[in-house]
């Protein structure tokens, strides 16, 4: 095994490792929120249990065949389990974009103010909340389901033209009118989920620049200073989409890259699977850095040590 495809592996194992048991972790944590700490339950943990699943889904369906490759292991899956694979990748990756846009979304109408015309949304939350995930996997499921004609195991010859590749699997030849309105169709809905997310995040920003200078204006700055829950939220669901839209369009760079290069290039699968799992491997550490009860658990612990360290320190 050459040098490049070791560290290629190290890599992916880290991460599957590392996504798996930060998305584990923080979904067993909203469980044990939801059934015995419910005065901490909040109503946009629904969003993040939801991204937490997908979040998983997505690194194990991308990341499992890649590493079974690095290891030089045949045939891992055949037209089946490509079809199977890669339509449960390409519909996860789908959810993953829709939910955090829903989050950001959500936010933007919840740390309205009181004064805003769009204040009465903030009414319509509880109701909306299963039905856009609802949509999301509708929306998901009707256009990733063309992946089931479309995908197929490698074949032996060598790949050349237009044509998806993955570790096991690959796409027919894109050249069609069906492969064109199915990339059109893909494309426009992560761009316009990805544009609603830009435009929420920037209204986010704006409100605020705004509260910071009201509370600047109003109280000292150690009150200023002070985080409400909401501004935690808000802080958390913006780095998530700022995480988001840079790893997406790298990943979707290499993506079109490796499809219309002439000659396809060694590794860059294993590459690309990386970056398309990064966002789903930091998601969690970026929620859960700003959750209430990680917080409380954080500062418990920090006065159990000092208290042991002053203990430790008189004796």
């Amino acid at each position: 095994m050459l040098i490049i495809n070791v560290v290629l592996v190290v890599f992916l194992i880290s991460q599957l490792c590392v996504g798996v048991i930060g998305n584990t972790s923080l979904f067993i944590l909203y469980i044990y929120i939801f059934f015995f700490k419910p005065h901490f339950k909040k109503l946009i943990d629904l969003f993040f249990m939801h991204l937490t699943i997908v979040n998983m889904v997505t690194i194990v369906f991308i990341l499992v065949p890649d590493i079974v490759a690095s290891f030089g292991v045949p045939n891992f899956l055949d037209d089946v389990g490509c079809k199977v694979v890669l339509c449960i990748y390409r519909i996860s990756r789908g959810l993953s974009i829709s939910t955090t846009c829903i989050l950001s979304t959500f936010q933007a109408v919840t740390i309205n103010p009181s004064n805003s015309q769009w204040v009465w949304l903030k009414h319509k939350l509880s109701t909306w909340t299963f039905s856009s995930l609802l949509c999301s996997w509708l929306i998901n499921l009707a256009i990733y389901g063309y992946m089931v004609e479309i995908v197929m195991a490698k074949n032996n010859s060598t790949q050349v033209g237009c044509v998806y590749l993955h570790a096991y699997c690959q796409s027919k030849k894109l050249g069609n009118h069906n492969s064109g309105y199915f990339m059109s169709i893909t494309f426009m809905y992560d761009f316009i989920y990805v544009a609603i997310m830009m435009w929420t995040s920037l209204y986010m920003v704006i409100l605020l620049y705004r509260h910071r200078k009201r509370a600047q204006y109003l109280h000292s700055p150690s009150l200023s200073s002070q985080q409400s829950p909401e501004l935690r939220a808000t802080h958390s669901i913006l780095l998530l989409v700022s995480c988001f839209v840079i790893l997406y369009w790298l990943n979707n760079l290499i993506t079109l890259y490796g499809v219309y290069t002439p000659t396809k290039i060694l590794n860059l699968e294993a590459v690309n699977a990386f970056w398309a799992t990064c966002y789903p491997t930091i998601c969690p550490f970026l929620i859960m850095k700003n959750n209430k009860l990680i917080l409380h658990f954080t500062s418990s612990f920090s006065a159990l040590r000092m208290t042991c360290f002053q203990c430790a320190h008189r004796g």
